[in-house]
């Protein structure tokens, strides 16, 4: 399974706030940091600040952070979140499908692919912080 570009911006998104605990960041300085379009970033920040994942503060001094601790964030709740449709293959037009065993072995593989990613959170994705820090000060 390929994750959309919108998943992998959202979770770079969340990687950025959790380096970044309780401070305000602007969407600017997260599309610098890794050389992304503002105004992808966004769209993604407010579907992320929609779904709860993420906390905007308007203003002369506002930005976003983590709406909740990295340690509560479910990398599973994300995707399942951002990805549209998680179907490996669409067998709804196919004329062997009421007779083909690919459909609950697909179906299978997604719900193993899921619950991996239920097992982590946005801090397991922090593990090596202090690099993290110094990759973005870097970019920035």
């Amino acid at each position: 399974m390929k994750l959309s570009l919108y998943t992998d911006y959202s979770l770079r998104v969340l990687i950025h706030l959790g380096t970044h605990a309780g401070e305000l960041v602007s969407i600017a300085q997260v599309a610098q940091a890794y050389g992304i379009s503002h105004s992808h970033l966004t769209k993604v920040v407010q579907d992320l600040a929609a779904a709860g994942f993420i906390e905007t503060v308007r203003g002369r001094n506002g930005g976003i952070r983590l709406g909740r601790p990295a340690e509560r964030i479910g990398l599973g709740e994300v995707v399942r979140h951002t990805e549209a449709h998680v179907d490996l293959v669409d067998c709804g037009g196919c004329l062997i499908a009421p007779a083909c065993g690919l459909p609950p072995i697909l179906g299978r593989a997604m719900r193993a692919f899921f619950e991996v990613l239920d097992g982590y959170t946005v801090a397991d994705l922090l593990g090596k912080q202090r690099s993290l820090q110094r990759l973005f000060a870097a970019a920035g």
